[in-house]
């Protein structure tokens, strides 16, 4: 299918980005030449398509971010596609969880979402004066608090995960969800060097194959379509040398069933 089929499939729909962990604070260095999901928003509005941020203080609580990713749904004229980027995408899928909402969705992608949480979240957060610090400065820039860090622990998303096990199933056979994963490998290049330190760090750990941040088994949800990548954690969102944010973007949407 050409660009311009695809534009015609989704004419009427409203595509709506989330961003994950500080995705606005990356997002806001555009102007420097650094590139968090815009290349996957530019291609879609190139093609005369209506796609929009969602206005989400990436360090809230899951749960607040959620009642405004609903809201944003609500607001749009018509369907609407989800893409979703790491935390982005566990409020993507709890906003999802509410009938309204997902009556209105036709399609959600979520890229590296720890759905099931990330090892480095609770080694961050294990110590309580670092806690409170992240709190600290989370709430002074405005991003949101250390609550939403905690959201992204292990043992709260997992808690959370079987609170909602079955409404989840329920989801998955009512909306057409892909979840993506990468899994960053021993040839990475230099762009991948933190976080190639924190993937031997989390593989050692016993996490299994991750992205420096997230482990592939976290971010595929069972019964969702899932497909692993190779990369780092920003390897779907960032456009550069030997990657393809948007062909990514461009695939997936091209698999989704036809409304």
């Amino acid at each position: 299918m050409s660009d311009a089929a695809l534009a015609r499939r989704f004419a009427q729909h409203r595509f709506l980005l989330c961003y994950g962990l500080l995705g606005e604070v990356m997002a806001g260095l555009k102007p420097v030449g650094v590139d968090y999901m815009e290349s996957q928003r530019a291609w879609l509005t190139g093609l005369g398509l209506d796609a929009q941020v969602v206005d989400l203080p990436s360090a809230a609580p899951v749960a607040a971010n959620a009642r405004r990713v609903a809201a944003a749904v609500r607001a749009a004229p018509g369907q609407v596609v989800l893409v979703a980027h790491s935390k982005g995408g566990l409020e993507a899928l709890a906003a999802l969880l509410r009938a309204d909402v997902a009556a209105r969705c036709d399609g959600f992608i979520a890229l590296q979402s720890p759905f099931y949480g990330s090892p480095v979240a609770d080694a961050l957060l294990g110590g309580k004066p670092l806690r409170l610090a992240l709190d600290q400065v989370a709430k002074l820039t405005g991003l949101g608090s250390g609550r939403g860090l905690m959201d992204l622990t292990t043992e709260a998303r997992h808690a959370w995960m079987m609170r909602n096990q079955a409404a989840i199933e329920a989801l998955l056979t009512q909306v057409p969800v892909t979840t993506i994963a990468t899994e960053l490998g021993a040839g990475a290049d230099w762009r991948e060097g933190l976080y190639a330190a924190l993937a031997r760090w989390m593989e050692e750990d016993g996490a299994g194959p991750n992205d420096g941040l997230v482990p592939v088994a976290s971010a595929l949800l069972p019964g969702a379509k899932q497909l692993v990548l190779p990369g780092g954690h920003r390897a779907l969102v960032t456009a550069a040398p030997g990657r393809d944010p948007v062909g990514v973007l461009r695939a997936q949407l091209l698999a989704l069933p036809t409304p």
